[in-house]
């Protein structure tokens, strides 16, 4: 499974894309930051980013975009910046019909370190020794956006697991309301073929 992480920014895009399958080694494919000047116009920023997204879709042909999932923050303008360059990151993908998977900082936390509650610097030591690199990525950004990569990769398998016991579960509720209703319809039909035979 190839994956493109995004860690939405407007001022910095984290991006990072990461192949592999649970329960083996995994392999850093690109890492990378989109940036957009603090000062040009939000239109125009949004615009760069899109083209930036769309650059790294085209060069690394993912199966799979993971991005965090933005969450409130004390800073209104902060967090309304990081959803409008997620929207972007999901709408270039959906597009281009790849699975968009969101996840949460602290599920992107708890799946690389352990803890949910681990700082940037733990994230990226992390990131460092499971993709076997030399160094951390640089800004934080873009090790974070691989965290999310391997996030989704490891999470993938349980989350495929649970789609299906729902899919299940509903099909046997499916049945089970038809088999309730249908003893009832085939004994309508059998009184009125019955009736029929007597008419005749």
């Amino acid at each position: 499974m190839r994956v493109l992480g995004v860690d939405p920014g407007l001022t910095r895009c984290g991006v990072g894309v990461v192949e592999g399958v649970a329960g083996r080694p995994l392999t850093m494919r690109g890492v990378g930051v989109v940036r957009t000047p603090a000062d040009a116009e939000l239109g125009h920023r949004l615009v760069a980013i899109e083209r930036g997204i769309e650059q790294w879709l085209d060069e690394h042909e993912p199966e799979v975009v993971a991005v965090e999932r933005v969450f409130s923050q004390h800073n209104v303008r902060t967090v309304m910046g990081t959803a409008q360059a997620s929207a972007v990151a999901m709408l270039c993908a959906s597009r281009r019909g790849i699975p968009v998977a969101l996840h949460t900082p602290s599920e992107v936390k708890a799946a690389v370190t352990g803890s949910g509650r681990a700082d940037k610097a733990q994230v990226g030591a992390m990131v460092t020794r499971l993709l076997r690199l030399d160094a951390p990525p640089r800004p934080a950004d873009a090790a974070d956006a691989l965290a999310l990569a391997i996030c989704h990769i490891w999470r993938a398998p349980a989350q495929h697991r649970l789609q299906q016991a729902v899919a299940q579960n509903r099909l046997q509720q499916a049945v089970a309301a038809h088999a309730a209703r249908t003893p009832k319809t085939q004994t309508a039909q059998t009184a009125q073929t019955a009736q029929k035979g007597r008419t005749a």
